[in-house]
């Protein structure tokens, strides 16, 4: 079998599988967006902006992101003991890759004429200061 490389102008779709698992759940790039336009996020923050996750939900997300190598988790010995998320270097590249698809969707009325309407906890920011994704 031959290899190819991504210099020959493709890519081999099987990385999305690993990748589209991760990705393909429902509060994962608004987390990495949330974390990536603050830099540095404490978890109460982080789900504070995130309206409508539960707090398990962010729990778990979070774990699959720092394992995934996207996020790190810094603790802190403080006391109250303090605990702070910010992305990796693939995570601030995947932050720039998911904006214009964030971007996008927010354009798209078909799903929300279906709903009625938005309801204000159904709105997270998407910070579009981010450089444009670099290939």
């Amino acid at each position: 079998m031959q290899s190819r490389s991504v210099s020959d102008g493709e890519v081999c779709i099987c990385a999305l599988n690993g990748t589209m698992n991760l990705l393909g759940k429902k509060w994962v790039l608004f987390t990495i967006n949330s974390i990536g336009s603050r830099g540095s996020i404490r978890f109460r923050d982080l789900y504070s902006e995130l309206k409508g996750v539960s707090p398990s939900t962010l729990s778990g997300i979070l774990r699959q992101l720092e394992s995934a190598g996207l996020v790190e988790r810094r603790s802190f010995a403080e006391i109250p003991p303090r605990v702070e998320y910010s992305l990796t270097s693939n995570g601030r590249e995947l932050q720039r890759a998911i904006i214009p698809l964030l971007a996008w969707a927010g354009k798209q009325d078909s799903y929300r004429e279906k709903l009625g309407s938005c309801r204000p906890q159904d709105f997270v920011k998407v910070t579009m200061s981010a450089a444009p994704f670099k290939s």
